[in-house]
């Protein structure tokens, strides 16, 4: 009796274990040397023939062509790590990386999965607690935040200027639309455009919008600016229904005419009744009421994405309207001045002073647009790392120091668990051993000799890779600035866990040709 279709194939036991752990551990190793400030890059190059350079983790696993279903957990560990913090993908696939290697040793030494399991949950809970010991106390002020910031994005391509003066835009960009309550990331936008050095990277307390204006000419800036936002059609509705109208004469046709004219006035004076100097709308705008409205002196944005409309709204408190019918001056939202600027034959709107105060953009520029590219990676990255640290309420010694701190406290963990379990935590701490390893040898330096210096200064979890000069020392961390969200470390372990242990039960591969 056949219960699966003769096309299906099937892989079982330890051999389904060992090539799910072998597609794991390759696409880990893919974004391993990429860790720490002075990571390797990647050249990853498309079917098309694009490059891609980069030492993001996050963006290698991404552009990666990845089919084998358990490799692809591993590329969910980054996505999620960098959906729910932004930062720590490449570690938390590393360490998930490297505990499917453990796990590799502790099945050919016959201990069962589920014992792998537990092993890993217990040493992830004191991972985590650990984690909390080692959270720096006091208010995360802005030198906190810089040196965070500044952490995420060095050994990151910058370009032309310094991780820390980009930090400092950083820095500015939070504070501007941090409230009493969690910071909103969305808040935050980064936009980039080729043309000029990276040292010309600004902050726009505002929204800039890819944004086609009407008319042939590029319109002045507005001061002042009250703002409509419509998401619709200014131009008539079309009639699903094929329809056709008899004209006997030229007075009917006329007045057919005139009637059109008016529906297009009609919609023209309803925004310049409401006293709007601009409108953006998602849809497009008819000639004739396009050109009533330049008349009227009101600028209009057509064609503009949902998402950036609304995006719009929110920095300048206006209302988004299904329609012009209505529109009044309670409606309209305020900017202190709406530009448009070219830059390399696009044209970008800005937006600035909103009434609502609450949005922000970081105006990246670059020489190239592999730099920019890379350049806005490093921001992004910067930020996120800024703004789980706020939400979060801490940060953490980086540097390794964490992880050195962990490993540590899980060893010491391990002598009270009892029978295979406790293989299975002391292979987490080993686990964990190999992220201050990659540090020390994408540095240049002995990984056995750093680990060895770590482990012996590292009493309170205060010592760990620091560079200093071009050079690479064991230090504190804190007393350098290199600090993490402590939000970033607990997700790592959270999801390099989740990964392995997932990867570690399975003993049945059904695939379906």
């Amino acid at each position: 009796m056949f219960v699966l279709s003769e096309d299906t194939e099937r892989t079982s036991g330890r051999d389904a274990q060992s090539a799910n752990i072998q597609a794991g551990k390759a696409v880990a190793e893919s974004v391993r040397t990429t860790l720490g400030p002075n990571g390797m890059d990647k050249m990853l190059v498309s079917d098309s023939g694009d490059v891609v350079v980069t030492n993001d983790g996050a963006t290698v696993l991404e552009e990666m062509d990845i089919e084998h279903p358990a490799a692809e957990m591993l590329v969910d560990v980054a996505e999620s790590q960098d959906e729910e913090v932004g930062d720590g993908t490449t570690t938390a696939a590393a360490l998930a990386g490297e505990l499917l290697s453990e796990t590799e040793e502790l099945l050919e030494n016959d201990v069962h999965p589920t014992t792998i399991v537990e092993g890993y949950l217990t040493a992830r809970e004191v991972a985590l607690e650990t984690v909390e010991e080692l959270t720096l106390e006091g208010e995360v002020d802005n030198e906190i935040l810089q040196q965070v910031a500044e952490t995420a994005m060095t050994g990151k391509g910058t370009g032309g200027v310094t991780p820390s003066t980009l930090a400092d835009a950083v820095v500015e960009a939070v504070r501007h639309v941090d409230g009493d309550g969690d910071l909103d990331r969305d808040a935050i936008e980064v936009v980039a455009r080729a043309g000029r050095s990276s040292a010309a990277t600004e902050v726009i307390e505002g929204v800039i919008a890819d944004a086609d204006y009407v008319g042939r000419e590029r319109p002045a800036p507005v001061s002042d600016a009250a703002v409509a936002i419509l998401d619709a059609d200014l131009d008539l509705a079309e009639t699903e229904v094929d329809a056709e109208y008899q004209i006997g004469n030229v007075d009917q046709l006329n007045a057919a005419v005139e009637s059109e004219r008016e529906q297009y006035r009609d919609m023209a004076e309803s925004v310049v009744d409401a006293d709007a100097d601009v409108l953006v709308t998602t849809g497009e705008v008819a000639d004739t009421t396009a050109g009533i409205l330049a008349r009227e002196g009101v600028v209009v944005f057509e064609d503009v994405s949902s998402s950036t409309a609304r995006t719009i709204a929110r920095a300048t408190g206006a209302g988004l309207l299904g329609t012009v019918d209505g529109l009044e001056s309670d409606d309209l939202g305020a900017a202190e001045t709406v530009r448009v600027e070219s830059y390399d034959d696009d044209d970008l709107a800005f937006f600035e002073g909103g009434a609502a105060a609450d949005t922000v953009t970081l105006f990246l520029r670059g020489g190239t647009e592999g730099v920019l590219d890379e350049l806005e990676r490093a921001v992004t990255d910067g930020v996120d790392a800024a703004v789980a640290a706020l939400n979060t309420g801490g940060v953490v010694p980086g540097a390794a120091a964490v992880e050195i701190a962990v490993a540590g406290a899980i060893r010491e963990a391990a002598a009270g668990v009892e029978g295979r379990e406790q293989l299975a935590v002391e292979a987490f701490a080993d686990a964990v051993d190999a992220i201050p390893r990659t540090l020390a040898t994408t540095a240049g330096e002995d990984p056995i000799d750093a680990l060895a210096d770590l482990r012996a200064a590292n009493g309170d979890g205060r010592a760990g890779l620091v560079s200093t000069g071009g050079e690479v020392e064991v230090a504190d961390p804190v007393d350098h600035g290199v600090l993490d969200p402590a939000e970033v470390k607990r997700e790592v372990f959270r999801n390099a866990t989740e990964a392995s242990t997932l990867i570690t039960r399975i003993d049945d591969v059904i695939s379906a040709n």
